[in-house]
C-alpha cells in the first residue's frame, strides 16, 4: 500500500477526481471506437509509424490544438477566480498548480508544436523537397515532444501538478518548498520534449542548407523557409541551455546537489540566468515563424511581393543575434545594479528596431495591393495594430527604471499576451485556414472563419486591457485572491468577459471544423487562393513524394512566374524516386520515454534502468537495421499523377 501512496495527488478536488473520470471515459471511448470501427491498423500504418513530414505536421497541429484546450481551460479556471474578491472557486495550492501548467502549456506545449508542425508541413513543400534530410530523426522528435507533453499531462492527476510557477525559480522550486513529485514532472517531462525540439533544429537546419530545389539560393527562399532557418539556429544554440538547466534542477531535487540553493555554495540566481539565457530566445522562436506565416498571408492576399524581401531577411537575422543578449530585462528588480540594469535596457530597445522595420514592410506591401480580405488576411490585419501595442508596452518595460514598477504586476502578464496571442496565436490561426485545403481538401468556411476572428480578437482586448489599468494600480500577477478595497474587482470582471469571449471564438473554430467537413465542396483545386509559393504547386492531396519531377527554381517567386508568365516550373522527366520506409522504432522509443520519465518523476530505480537499456537498444537496432528506403517506380508515379491531374 505504501508503495501507491507515492502516485496520490496531494491536494485532491473534485474538479480533479473529475479529470480523472473523463480521462478514464474518454480513453476507454477512443479504444472502443479504433476496435469497432477496425482502425488499428490503419492506425498503426499510416500515422504512428509514419515518417512522412506532412502526416508528422499535422499531428503536431492536432497535438497543439488539443494543448491549446487544455491551457484555455487552466486560463478560465484563474480568469474565473480572480473575477471577484476574495473569491473561494480555488485555493491557493489549486491557483498556483493552474498558473503552472497553463503557462508551460501554452509555451511548450501549445505553441511550439504549432510552429513546428507547419515547419513539418510546409518547409519541405516550399524548398521543393520530397521529405526533410532525416525522416525517422524527424518522426523520433515528434514522439519525443509527445511522451513529453503526456507524461507532464498527467501530473495533476497522479502525484501532483507543479506549482512554482511557469519559470519554477529556485529556491521555491526545491525540495524544501515544493514538496511534492509535481517540479520533478516540470524538470523531466520539458527534458524530454526539449530533447525532441533540438533534434528537430538540427534536422530542419541540415534540410533548408542541403536539399533545396536546383536553383533555389538562399535569397531566393520564400519567407517563411528563411523564419524557419533562422528559428532552428536559434533552437540549436538555445535548447542545449535549457537541456543543461533542467538536468541541474533534476540533480538537486533528485540526487541532493547544491547547484540552485541558497546555501552550501548554491547559487538560486544561476537557474534565473540560465532559464531566461533560454527563456527569451523561446520568445523568437514563436514569433519568427509567426512572421514567416503574414509575411506569406500577406503577399498572396495583397496580390502583390513582399516588399523589402532583403530588410525582412536581414531583420530576422538581427533579431536572432540580439535575442541572446536581453535575458536580464526579465529580472531587472534582482539586484545586478544600475550599470548592468542600463546595458541590457539599451539591447532591449535595440530589438525594437528590426522588429518595426518588419511591421512597415508588410504595410508597404499592402500599400497599393489589391487587397482580397480572407480569414488568414484577417488575422494578418488584426495582428499589425493589436501586436504594435503589446510590442510599445515591452519597451516600456525594457526601461530598467520604470520596470521597478511595472515588475510583477498584472501589467507584465497583459504585455506578454497582448504580444504572444496576436504575434503567435494569431499567426497559427491564419496559417490554420490557409494551409487547411492543402492539407485536407477542401475550405474552412470564411464567414465563420471571419466572425470568429472578430471574436478573438475583441476579446484579447477585453480580456488584457483591463490588466495593464489594474497592474499599474499595484496588482501582484500570481496572486489567487485581493481585497475588496483594492479596486481591482471591475477590471478582473471585465478581464472574465473577454476570457469567455475567447472561449467563444475558440469554439467556434471547432464548429467551423465540423461545419466544413460536412458541407464544405471537395473540387477546389491545388490553388484555391491562388498563392505565391512552391507549395502550391503540389496536387491536392499531396502525393507522398510531393514532386513528381524536381522544380527548377528561377526567382523567388518561380510558382508566381509559372502562372502569369507561361514559365515551366518542372522541366525535366519522371524518374524513379527514392523514399524512406515507415518505422515503428520512433514511436516504441516515444513510449519508453515516456515510462523513463515517470520512472524518474517518482525515484523508482530499476525501472528507469530497464527503461534506459530499452532505449540504447532501440538506438542499437536502429545503427544496425539494414532499410536502405525503397522506389517508387516511374509507372507508380505516372498513374499516380494521372489520377492526381498532370505532372507536377
Amino acid at each position: 500500500m505504501e508503495f501507491f501512496e507515492r502516485f496520490a495527488i496531494p491536494h485532491p478536488s473534485p474538479a480533479i477526481y473529475a479529470s480523472m473520470v473523463a480521462i478514464a471515459v474518454v480513453s476507454i471511448a477512443i479504444v472502443v471506437g479504433l476496435t469497432y470501427f477496425k482502425k488499428w491498423g490503419y492506425l498503426w500504418r499510416e500515422w504512428l509509424t509514419t515518417v512522412d513530414h506532412k502526416r508528422l505536421g499535422i499531428m503536431y497541429i492536432i497535438a497543439a490544438i488539443l494543448m491549446l484546450f487544455r491551457g484555455g481551460a487552466d486560463a478560465i479556471m484563474m480568469r474565473a477566480q480572480l473575477s471577484a474578491p476574495e473569491n473561494k472557486l480555488l485555493d491557493a495550492q489549486h491557483y498556483n498548480e493552474i498558473f503552472t501548467t497553463h503557462g508551460v502549456v501554452m509555451i511548450l506545449f501549445m505553441a511550439m508544436p504549432f510552429i513546428i508542425g507547419f515547419m513539418n508541413f510546409v518547409v519541405p513543400l516550399q524548398i521543393g523537397a520530397r521529405d526533410v534530410a532525416f525522416p525517422r530523426l524527424n518522426a523520433l522528435s515528434f514522439w519525443l515532444f509527445f511522451a513529453g507533453a503526456m507524461l507532464f499531462n498527467i501530473s495533476f492527476v497522479v502525484g501532483g501538478s507543479p506549482d512554482a510557477g511557469w519559470t519554477s525559480y529556485f529556491p521555491l522550486a526545491d525540495n524544501e518548498f515544493s514538496t511534492s513529485v509535481g517540479t520533478n514532472y516540470y524538470m523531466i517531462a520539458i527534458q524530454i520534449a526539449g530533447l525532441g525540439t533540438l533534434a528537430t533544429g538540427i534536422n530542419f537546419l541540415t534540410t533548408i542548407l542541403k536539399m533545396r530545389a536546383p536553383g533555389m539560393t538562399l535569397m531566393k527562399m520564400p519567407m517563411f523557409t528563411w523564419s524557419a532557418l533562422i528559428t532552428n539556429v536559434i533552437i540549436v544554440f538555445a535548447f542545449p541551455v535549457l537541456t543543461v538547466a533542467l538536468a541541474m534542477g533534476t540533480l538537486d531535487r533528485l540526487f541532493g546537489t547544491h547547484f540552485f540553493a541558497s546555501t552550501n555554495g548554491g547559487m538560486d540566481m544561476l537557474w534565473a540566468n540560465l532559464f531566461w539565457v533560454w527563456g527569451h530566445p523561446e520568445v523568437y522562436i514563436l514569433i519568427l515563424p509567426a512572421f514567416g506565416i503574414y509575411s506569406e498571408v500577406i503577399s498572396t492576399f495583397a496580390r502583390r511581393n513582399l516588399y523589402g524581401y532583403k530588410s525582412m531577411v536581414a531583420s530576422m537575422v538581427i533579431i536572432s543575434l540580439l535575442s541572446f543578449v536581453v535575458w536580464v530585462h526579465h529580472f531587472f528588480t534582482m539586484g545586478q545594479g544600475a550599470f548592468v540594469n542600463s546595458i541590457f535596457s539599451i539591447t532591449t530597445m535595440a530589438i525594437a528596431v528590426p522588429t518595426g522595420v518588419k511591421i512597415f514592410n508588410w504595410l508597404l506591401t499592402l500599400y497599393k495591393g489589391k487587397i482580397v480580405m480572407t480569414t488568414p488576411m484577417l488575422y494578418s490585419m488584426l495582428f499589425i495594430p493589436l501586436f504594435t501595442l503589446g510590442g510599445v508596452t515591452g519597451v516600456m518595460l525594457g526601461m530598467s527604471a520604470a520596470d521597478y514598477q511595472y515588475h510583477n504586476t498584472m501589467f507584465l502578464v497583459a504585455h506578454f499576451h497582448m504580444v504572444i496571442i496576436p504575434g503567435v496565436v494569431f499567426a497559427m490561426l491564419a496559417a490554420l485556414y490557409y494551409y487547411w485545403p492543402k492539407m485536407f481538401g477542401f475550405m474552412l468556411n470564411d464567414r465563420l472563419g471571419k466572425i470568429g476572428a472578430w471574436i478573438i480578437a475583441i476579446g484579447t482586448l477585453v480580456a488584457f486591457m483591463p490588466m495593464f489599468i489594474s497592474g499599474l494600480d499595484g496588482q501582484a500577477r500570481r496572486m489567487y485572491t485581493y481585497s475588496e478595497a483594492s479596486g481591482f474587482g471591475i477590471w478582473n470582471m471585465i478581464s472574465m468577459v473577454g476570457a469567455l469571449m475567447l472561449a467563444a471564438g475558440f469554439a467556434l473554430i471547432v464548429y467551423n471544423i465540423y461545419y466544413s467537413f460536412r458541407h464544405a465542396p471537395r473540387d477546389i483545386g491545388s490553388d484555391p487562393w491562388d498563392a505565391r509559393t512552391l507549395e502550391w504547386a503540389t496536387h491536392t492531396p499531396i502525393p507522398e513524394y510531393n514532386f513528381a519531377t524536381m522544380p527548377k527554381i528561377d526567382t523567388y517567386e518561380t510558382f508566381w512566374d509559372s502562372k502569369k508568365k507561361g514559365t515551366t516550373l518542372f522541366p525535366d522527366k519522371i524518374e524513379k524516386i527514392h523514399m524512406p520506409n515507415n518505422s515503428g522504432i520512433p514511436f516504441i522509443m516515444g513510449i519508453i520515454f515516456f515510462l523513463w520519465g515517470f520512472s524518474f518523476v517518482f525515484a523508482m530505480w530499476i525501472p528507469l534502468i530497464i527503461c534506459t537499456l530499452g532505449i540504447f537498444a532501440c538506438m542499437a537496432y536502429q545503427s544496425f537495421e539494414n532499410d536502405h528506403g525503397r522506389y517508387i517506380s516511374i509507372e507508380e508515379i505516372e498513374e499516380t499523377e494521372k489520377e492526381l491531374g498532370g505532372k507536377r
